[in-house]
């Protein structure tokens, strides 16, 4: 059995067993390996450690359960967790929302958004009391879609358009001639493993590049270069959890989530003298 058989074996132990919550010396010994030999071979093939993705199905599953109508408690045994507390805790590392939130659909989290012009294009933003919840550029036509894959994730939430508004707080980011604006506090929610990504992603000084090798060490996964990289491409905020800055270890600049010219345009921005 090669490499690849025996991760997809695992991956559909873990959708079929999800609830047992398996631990890694478990799935390990599934397919005849060591813990620490597994950990390596699963994140090289699935882009994520097992605890991560494991976490993710559960997530999933407790999602569905929650919209579904299903209480807080009900859920988090359902799903194979001891109790509201661990339920609450996942919610939070994941999607940055307590059960209760992702239940309510985001009733009560009142969303500004709107489009703004910059000078890489014109962008989507959305801010909420809780900080920048998307910064994402457009190509012609995406608006809409935007505006949808956006508030589908907070259907309860106020959402508000307000061009004008978002113009100012897009002017303040991409302040004219003098580089990047003043850090602003964003509101994410990702996988435990993104959220180390994008956490890396900050420590990067403006008009400083490094390469997703160096971001796998600071995060202690080292060998996991290829998951920081899927991590670095699904970051929902450009510019301000600073993406753009990681290229190839052979120095290529390298694919970025909103185009090749517009990774190559930031780069060189950010370079200019202040």
């Amino acid at each position: 059995m090669n490499a690849y058989d025996r991760i997809a074996g695992v991956i559909r132990e873990l959708d079929a067993r999800s609830v047992e919550q398996p631990g890694v010396s478990e799935l390990a010994a599934l397919i005849g390996l060591s813990p620490s030999r597994f950990h390596r071979l699963f994140l090289d093939w699935a882009g994520v450690p097992p605890k991560d993705f494991l976490q993710c199905l559960t997530h999933a599953h407790a999602k569905r359960l929650l919209l579904g109508g299903e209480d807080v408690l009900s859920t988090s045994l359902i799903t194979g967790l001891s109790g509201p507390g661990r339920l609450h805790d996942l919610c939070v590392a994941i999607e940055a929302a307590s059960p209760g939130e992702i239940k309510s659909g985001g009733r009560g989290l009142k969303i500004v958004h709107g489009i703004a012009e910059t000078p890489f294009g014109p962008c989507f933003l959305a801010i909420s009391p809780r900080g920048v919840c998307c910064l994402r550029f457009l190509e012609a036509g995406e608006m809409a879609a935007a505006v949808d894959e956006f508030t589908e994730a907070w259907p309860a939430a106020e959402h508000r358009r307000d061009d004008r508004e978002i113009i100012r707080l897009a002017n303040s980011i991409f302040r004219s001639g003098d580089g990047p604006g003043p850090r602003l506090k964003t509101y994410v929610r990702g996988s435990a493993f993104q959220l180390r990504v994008w956490r890396a992603l900050l420590e990067i000084p403006t008009g400083t590049l490094t390469t997703y090798g160096r971001i796998a060490e600071l995060i202690n996964a080292p060998g996991s270069a290829r998951a920081v990289g899927t991590a670095v491409g699904a970051n929902p905020i450009a510019c301000l959890i600073p993406c753009h800055r990681v290229i190839r270890e052979t120095a290529v600049v390298g694919n970025y989530r909103w185009g090749h010219e517009r990774k190559r345009a930031l780069i060189a921005w950010e370079s200019l003298p202040a």
